[in-house]
């Protein structure tokens, strides 16, 4: 290996290490104010980006009819919920199941969008309410329960997606046209303007997440909820609008991460499932607590993914999960452990 490969090397473990990092940053999110282990984060990847594809073959894609059926039935749920005496926070109800679906009825069905930056804003639209509609159907209903039988839930999920990813979008793989088509040479390494716009994508994700948390209200209320659950709903912070904002904004940064890396490889139904998990190893470099430790674990996990590949290609997958065994040891080490009724 020469210094000229090593810095095409360190160049691709730089972007993977940005949507390894946006992938931690939704998870430590749901983990901290919720409790949930949330598997299934790698399938709005795949979702998004196989999303994007049929906008751009001129279909409607198949996760509206998603959208919509979630919706239908959180409504269901809802109501029963209202019929038997529980308190019903209908506005935020009737947003989720009831406005977002519509309007992405009308972007799919009635605008039928053909640029990519407008593809790009209604396929958000379709992944964003995913979030919220699945914390309130399989989640918030158990929001009680230890975090082994969320965890299980969780499992389910993503078995039930991966599945319903299947049905879809076929065993076929789709790739979208870049978002930029320039190209640069830096010192004799050639750099894509797709790999530059994921990296601008990222640290203005990044920055505006800063800011969201550190600036207003709802961010301190995620904070507050992150920091102590039951503390936080003395003080009047509707805790279950805690949940759905931040499967919302996990939903989103799914979303987002998969419009970024459908034009640098193909997308399968289930590429998302090892693109979530090495997120995960990512956040678990952070504790699940850390966003700052859970960025540098993702750049981490990016540098070693694309070195593995170089030195030793048909194990590059189980040298990044491997990391995950001395950080794991070395917490045990370092941390007093905690029965989960404590």
């Amino acid at each position: 290996m020469d210094f000229q490969i090593a810095l095409l090397l360190g160049q691709d473990g730089i972007v993977n290490g940005a949507i390894y990092g946006l992938m931690a940053l939704a998870l430590v999110l749901v983990f901290s104010v919720t409790r949930v282990i949330f598997i299934p984060q790698g399938e709005f990847v795949a979702f998004g980006a196989l999303t994007m594809a049929m906008l751009q073959a001129g279909r409607a894609p198949a996760t509206l009819w998603l959208l919509l059926v979630l919706a239908t039935a959180v409504l269901v749920v809802e109501a029963w919920r209202w019929k038997s005496g529980a308190a019903v926070n209908w506005p935020a109800a009737l947003f989720w199941c009831v406005g977002l679906p519509a309007l992405a009825c009308v972007l799919v069905l009635g605008w039928k969008p053909v640029s990519m930056a407008a593809q790009a804003l209604v396929t958000l639209v379709l992944i964003t309410p995913l979030g919220p509609l699945l914390y309130r159907l399989a989640f918030r209903p158990l929001a009680d329960a230890s975090v082994l039988i969320l965890l299980i839930v969780s499992v389910a999920l993503h078995g039930i997606l991966v599945g319903l990813g299947l049905l879809f979008f076929g065993a076929e793989g789709s790739r979208t046209p870049p978002f930029s088509e320039a190209r640069f040479e830096l010192g004799n390494i050639p750099v894509s303007g797709q790999s530059l716009v994921v990296l601008g994508v990222t640290l203005v994700l990044v920055l505006l997440l800063f800011l969201f948390f550190g600036r207003s209200m709802v961010g301190k209320a995620l904070r507050a909820t992150a920091i102590n659950r039951v503390g936080a709903r003395l003080m009047g912070i509707p805790t279950d609008m805690s949940g759905d904002v931040s499967f919302a904004l996990a939903a989103l940064i799914g979303g987002v991460s998969g419009l970024l890396i459908a034009p640098l490889t193909t997308v399968y139904y289930d590429t998302g499932f090892l693109i979530g998990l090495k997120g995960f190893v990512a956040a678990i470099v952070g504790g699940l607590a850390s966003y700052p430790l859970a960025l540098a674990g993702a750049l981490l996990v990016g540098q070693l993914e694309a070195f593995a590949s170089f030195w030793a290609s048909a194990y590059k997958e189980v040298l990044v999960f491997t990391l995950i065994i001395p950080v794991l040891w070395w917490r045990s080490l370092n941390s007093r452990h905690v029965e989960d009724e404590e």
